[in-house]
């Protein structure tokens, strides 16, 4: 009988790239798996070559939520066999962290990003307080912590002095197809994919868009503030230019990200989460074969600079952004320059290669199992 892991997330598990490709190597390795989320009304189906389980839960945001969330797992988890546990971010920490103390199995964190430095806690004393305590508790008693990026990690290391390892969030690797059709959009179109939060820029490049009219702009994701953004870009002149897709199936916005002439990235400096910011989008768009503009933040300015594959903004100013698209695709030799850069970068910064990472990670669990 194989061991088992129990991987356990808080979303609704369709879109999570990271975490799938986390449980997929966990298999490759030889667990078997079990991947633990929540259901919505809204939820796709979900077709997965290993097991997963998701939670109806009464409440859906906030810290009723999250509650409702950890006791339900605290317990799913205590009366499931496993070998090992994995908990993606704090959210998932506590249940994990309990049961990890009582039935004395392995227990990893996987930070996603940098949690008590995301913008949506800036003004939240109370709760940041709770979130940093949850992270005292649990980070430095896992069993081992893996976060996305060498900035996050020396952050953890000085705090909580943990060996903490890297696993960057890096696609799998995109196939091409000349039979791949985005329907019903306009060429030519700029994308921004990920969660519509806060603080990304993404109303400013909506409002960059009247100085654009040759360019759609895609957004792809679901987060906090889209239907703030849906009754914004309903008032204005250029609406018909700015496109919601929501939250697409991995394979489908691939499609759409590959006919993409530029992919943004405009994360604001208002954090520290921010600050050391290597969103997935951008590994997202290197495989999508795709020029990318992004903030001057030091982990995207890293990649961009290091593989040649675009440009920066100065400012957030929506002008400026305009300025900035308009000098790019103006330059149509420097921009197929950026495009075969990207093509070249991909077959580096392709899941194949960071997935031995994750491997030499968690081979040593399955051999103590």
């Amino acid at each position: 009988m194989k061991p088992r892991a129990i991987v356990s997330v808080t979303n609704d598990l369709v879109t999570d790239q990271r975490v799938s490709r986390t449980c997929n190597t966990l298999q490759k390795v030889g667990f078997d798996v079990l991947l633990v989320g929540r259901k919505l009304p809204e939820s796709l189906p979900l077709h997965r070559n290993y097991a997963t389980k998701r939670f109806r839960l009464l409440f859906r945001k906030k810290a009723f939520f999250y509650a409702e969330y950890n006791l339900r797992l605290f317990f799913f988890l205590l009366f499931h066999q496993h070998n090992l546990l994995i908990a993606n971010d704090l959210d998932t920490a506590l249940a994990n962290l309990f049961v990890h103390q009582l039935k004395k199995k392995p227990f990893i964190i996987d930070c996603h990003e940098y949690f008590c430095g995301v913008p949506e806690l800036n003004n939240r004393k109370k709760t940041l307080r709770c979130w940093k305590l949850i992270e005292k508790l649990t980070l430095p008693k896992a069993t081992q912590v893996i976060t996305v990026n060498q900035s996050i990690a020396n952050l953890f290391n000085k705090e909580y002095n943990l060996d903490v390892k890297i696993v960057r969030n890096i696609p799998d690797t995109i196939f091409a197809s000349n039979s791949e059709i985005v329907p019903n959009v306009p060429c030519p179109f700029i994308i921004y994919q990920g969660a519509v939060n806060v603080d990304r820029g993404i109303e400013e490049m909506i409002n960059a868009m009247q100085w654009l009219p040759d360019f759609h702009f895609l957004i792809a994701g679901k987060g906090d503030i889209v239907e703030q953004l849906q009754q914004y870009v309903a008032t204005l002149e250029w609406n018909n230019r700015i496109l919601f897709l929501g939250e697409l199936p991995p394979e489908t916005l691939k499609m759409y990200t590959k006919k993409a002439v530029l992919g943004i990235s405009f994360e604001k400096d208002s954090c520290i989460n921010y600050h050391y910011c290597l969103p997935n989008k951008l590994f997202d768009y290197i495989q999508a074969g795709i020029p990318v503009l992004v903030s001057n933040l030091p982990e995207m300015r890293h990649i961009v600079e290091q593989y040649q594959i675009g440009q920066f903004i100065t400012s957030h100013q929506a002008a400026d952004i305009a300025t900035k698209i308009q000098q790019m695709y103006s330059n149509t030799q420097q921009m197929n320059l950026f495009r075969q850069n990207a093509v070249q970068a991909a077959k580096i910064l392709c899941w194949d290669n960071e997935s031995k990472i994750l491997e030499n990670i968690l081979i040593p669990f399955l051999k103590k199992s």
